[in-house]
């Protein structure tokens, strides 16, 4: 490396947003030491990879980034949940710098420091107060807790990302204002289980202007609602007290709950190690939906679950007809190393597994299309991603950015990103809504 030349890292940033919230902290706390961010592998002096390992499938995923990157750099350094347990890594790349577990900020940042010496100039190291994002500047990922204390037979997040550590309010609160100040418009709440927030520290109160604010779900969104930017919940685990936040919903806490219920039948639920009253929970969605018309669920469901019968399947089908999820991730199970679930008897064929995904997809997609359809004729305000020549590509209060529908607009005057605009919505299809714009 050049005397004088900033040094240069390539950053792959794999997985789910919590982990992109982990690499936007690693890349600030490096760009404020004068490292520089490269386009490419092979111009750059390392290489650092943030790896996912909930599936096997994104294993695989993560080892061809590594693989990638030391064919074309050499100096590579891991971190992230494949981490955590790093045999596979060292046996396929043993000649990496170095492999750390998820939030370990530090270890990478010593195993960059002793590979890569920092050159420090602070005329060029000023960082937005803000720091370093990796979503575009409009929206951004705020993560207010770390780990999670459920124990779901077919997951190994607690194994790699350890039990659940809240942060203070205060502490949240104040990255949630530089963010809005910085032009943030939408904030994503995540973690592992967002609505646990707070039970390992007690709920305990903070200081935050001239308040005491308790670290507890609702409070902290009532806080979040108040700084003007659209706060979008995500990973909401369904406890009793998630009831308490839909009241808030219709300002600037947005009508919409990512919850992961993962089956319908209590039998599965039970296998899964989830909670098991779902025809409670159909009573709890329709008197949300009572308090909350506007209200979008999004879900994920796990099909092919060891011992599903035909019966129990057909439960999850009917369960939906009725709770009308608006927006549905699915996925076939699939065995993940560590998982007690993997010890379960009457495991299901790969090809009923398959039969089921698309049995379930498409009486998801008939709801789907059916629930948008109630939206021609309304205004929507939507909030602009992506700009073109004469249609612009947007999302309603009812979209997550990356997951769900989108809302394509047409508009006589140009459109910037980020702009929040009026829509009067024209035609749906089975995922997205178009429309014109009819106001600013």
């Amino acid at each position: 490396m050049n005397q004088g030349v900033p040094p240069k890292i390539s950053f792959v940033s794999l997985g789910c947003p919590k982990a992109l919230v982990d690499s936007e902290r690693i890349i600030t706390r490096l760009r404020a030491e004068g490292y520089e961010l490269a386009r490419k592998h092979d111009g750059a002096d390392i290489v650092i990879v943030n790896t996912c390992g909930f599936l096997d499938s994104a294993k695989q995923e993560s080892l061809g980034a590594i693989g990638e990157a030391m064919a074309e750099n050499g100096k590579v350094i891991v971190t992230g949940c494949m981490g955590a347990e790093p045999e596979q890594i060292e046996k396929e790349y043993p000649n990496l710098l170095s492999i750390t577990g998820p939030q370990q900020y530090e270890s990478v940042l010593d195993a960059v420091h002793r590979a890569l010496p920092p050159l420090h100039n602070p005329h060029l190291d000023l960082l937005p107060p803000q720091g370093i994002k990796l979503t575009p500047r409009h929206y951004a990922y705020l993560k207010i807790s770390e780990g999670c204390n459920n124990r779901c037979t077919f997951c190994i997040i607690p194994k790699l990302r350890g039990d659940l550590v809240s942060r203070p309010a205060d502490d949240v609160l104040r990255e949630a204002e530089k963010l809005v100040a910085a032009g943030v418009k939408e904030l994503l709440v995540v973690s592992q289980d967002t609505s646990a927030y707070g039970i390992d520290i007690k709920y305990a109160p903070s200081s935050w202007k001239d308040r005491e604010v308790r670290a507890r779900f609702v409070d902290l969104a009532r806080e979040l609602g108040e700084l003007g930017a659209w706060v979008r919940l995500q990973y909401v685990y369904p406890y009793p007290h998630v009831d308490d936040v839909i009241p808030l919903m219709g300002g600037n806490i947005l009508p919409y709950l990512d919850i992961p219920f993962q089956h319908a039948n209590t039998e599965v639920l039970k296998r899964m190690r989830r909670p098991a009253a779902q025809d409670k929970t159909l009573a709890r969605i329709h008197k949300w939906r009572e308090q909350c018309p506007d209200l979008t669920l999004r879900s994920t469901f796990i099909v092919g679950f060891p011992g599903e019968t035909e019966s129990e399947f057909q439960d999850l089908l009917d369960w939906l007809d009725e709770a009308q999820i608006d927006r549905l991730g699915c996925f076939k199970y699939e065995p993940v190393a560590g998982a007690t679930s993997n010890a379960l008897e009457n495991p299901v064929p790969d090809e009923i597994k398959t039969a089921r995904w698309n049995a379930l997809m498409a009486r998801q997609q008939k709801i789907s299309a059916q629930r948008l359809k109630r939206k021609v004729g309304t205004r929507q305000q939507v909030i602009i991603d992506e700009v073109g020549p004469s249609v612009a590509k947007g999302r309603s209060k009812a979209d997550a950015p990356q997951i769900d529908g989108s809302v394509y607009v047409a508009s006589r005057r140009p459109l910037k990103v980020g702009d929040i605009v009026t829509v009067k919505i024209e035609r749906a299809d089975e995922y997205d809504l178009h429309g014109s714009v009819a106001g600013f």
